[in-house]
């Protein structure tokens, strides 16, 4: 499991970041009032784990569902885990269906 102390949200570029050996996997998003549009999920080639990926998921929504916001997944990968992960469901906007 990823250390959720390694997840950076990183305002100015738009974008969640987590390091791994010396490589920047990251998420971008769009925060539109009390929206967050998760726009491109990429991961280093050289991390070619779909474990990380569902971890990274994992506390990129952890982190997002602490600040109360609702998600837009406009990214295939993310829209998929949503509809793997269903309590994350309810962090969609009304109206929205995955």
């Amino acid at each position: 499991m990823i250390d959720a102390a390694e997840l950076i949200d990183n305002d100015f570029l738009r974008q969640f970041e987590l390091k791994v050996d010396d490589e920047l996997a990251k998420i971008e998003y769009s925060l539109q009032e009390r929206k967050i549009f998760l726009t491109k999920l990429i991961i280093p080639e050289c991390i070619n784990s779909e474990d990380f990926e569902t971890d990274f998921l994992t506390l990129v929504f952890e982190n997002i569902s602490e600040r109360n916001i609702s998600v837009v997944p406009t990214s295939p990968e993310i829209a998929k885990f949503i509809r793997k992960n269903r309590k994350y469901k309810k962090m969609l906007p009304v109206g929205i269906r995955i």
